[in-house]
């Protein structure tokens, strides 16, 4: 039993934790809307598959994101994005952070909200102004954990000895469910980050937020039609950029998480075949050792197929008891993985329906040898057996 008890556990754990993990980054994916298109440079493969040459990952360009502001009629927002890390420093305290160069419309995209202050503005973007929206987790590392978020609004602090003014604080968000801080980050205007920080001409990345849903490939098929004549890419030439919608994004994350799921799940699978030989063998042992009150049963009138159902009834019920066992043996491993190490886990009811059935299967399966071998003994020789 011990080896079904395992290998159901094993199961519904894996199964478990594939399927809440898939069902976590969904949610944290729908938060921000599946009309939300993201802009890369390069290809999506280099030809061949030979590496693309560094040159092609600086292919988006300011242009770009100006074009699609100018002449996208299915896109919402904008927001070019230059992302750096480092250290931001007020007084004494300083504290590491990611910098997002991004426009105003980046709030709108990710659905963040001002909580206090006010975000940058256009013309901040123009002036390359040393101004910054910040998280609650910056508020607190710089000024203290019971300092009013509301008072940090135009105090002044330093990223990579560049003085920047704070004009606004985020709402708290807190972790995702990969552990990151949502909460720890900076966001100023694009052009600043280009101009005083990376000295740089190009951009990372844009980001756009569709009119909706359903016309988001539509609103693919533009914005490639403005950045294959901005880039001024004849007919016939590849593109040096990729598009890509969350939905394509979620699709491809869909089905990376099922394969893993489904290797941890044959593995640990592997533990109930070694289970299911387990009972085999000890069937066989106990036909062995019960060989006169088999041939017991059948001098009194039983038959072979009375036989084997005695034996296959015992092999069944230690290999469904041993799943039971094991479902609540998964359960609780489930509750351990949720509740102590934050797991995001959940337990598909199929998965259990399942194991009951594999349970089932397996004591057919691996009782049926030892019952067969039952059901066909000589009864005179099985009373005769020493």
């Amino acid at each position: 039993m011990l080896g079904i008890i395992i290998g159901v556990a094993a199961v519904i754990i894996m199964m478990a934790i594939g399927q809440g993990s898939k069902e976590s980054i969904r949610t944290e994916i729908s938060k921000i809307g599946t009309n939300l298109i993201s802009i890369q440079p390069g290809a999506d493969m280099g030809h061949g598959g030979v590496r693309q040459d560094p040159s092609e990952m600086q292919t988006i360009k300011v242009e770009d994101y100006e074009a699609i502001k100018a002449e996208a009629k299915l896109s919402k927002y904008v927001s070019p994005e230059v992302n750096t890390g480092g250290q931001v420093i007020y007084g004494a305290n300083n504290t590491t952070t990611t910098v997002y160069g991004e426009s105003p419309d980046y709030l709108d995209i990710k659905q963040w909200t001002v909580q206090h202050g006010a975000c940058f503005t256009e013309s901040d973007v123009k002036k390359s102004a040393k101004v910054c929206v910040v998280g609650v987790t910056i508020v607190k590392e710089l000024f203290g954990e019971n300092f009013p978020a509301a008072n940090a609004v135009g105090k002044n602090i330093r990223f990579r000895s560049i003085p920047f003014r704070i004009v606004g604080v985020l709402e708290s968000k807190g972790y995702n469910n990969w552990g990151m801080d949502q909460d720890n980050v900076m966001i100023v205007p694009f052009t600043t980050v280009m101009k005083r920080i990376q000295a740089q001409t190009f951009l990372n990345s844009i980001s756009v937020s569709a009119l909706s849903e359903e016309v988001t490939d539509d609103a693919i098929a533009e914005l490639t039609q403005i950045l294959r004549r901005t880039h001024k890419l004849k007919e016939e030439a590849p593109e040096n950029f990729s598009i890509r919608s969350l939905q394509e994004m979620m699709d491809t994350m869909d089905s990376t998480m099922n394969s893993v799921t489904i290797i941890l799940v044959v593995a640990a699978a592997f533990s109930l075949l070694v289970a299911g030989i387990g009972i085999m063998n000890i069937m066989l042992v106990s036909v062995t050792e019960r060989t006169k009150e088999i041939g017991l049963r059948m001098s009194v009138g039983a038959r072979g197929i009375d036989i084997m159902l005695q034996f296959l009834i015992e092999s069944i019920f230690i290999s469904v008891t041993g799943g039971m066992l094991g479902i609540l043996l998964g359960y609780g491993g489930v509750s351990l993985a949720r509740n102590l190490i934050h797991l995001p886990a959940t337990i598909p009811l199929w998965s259990i329906v399942v194991s009951f059935i594999v349970c089932t299967i397996i004591g057919i399966v691996f009782g049926y040898v030892p019952a067969r071998k039952a059901a066909r003994m000589d009864p005179i020789e099985a009373i005769r057996y020493e």
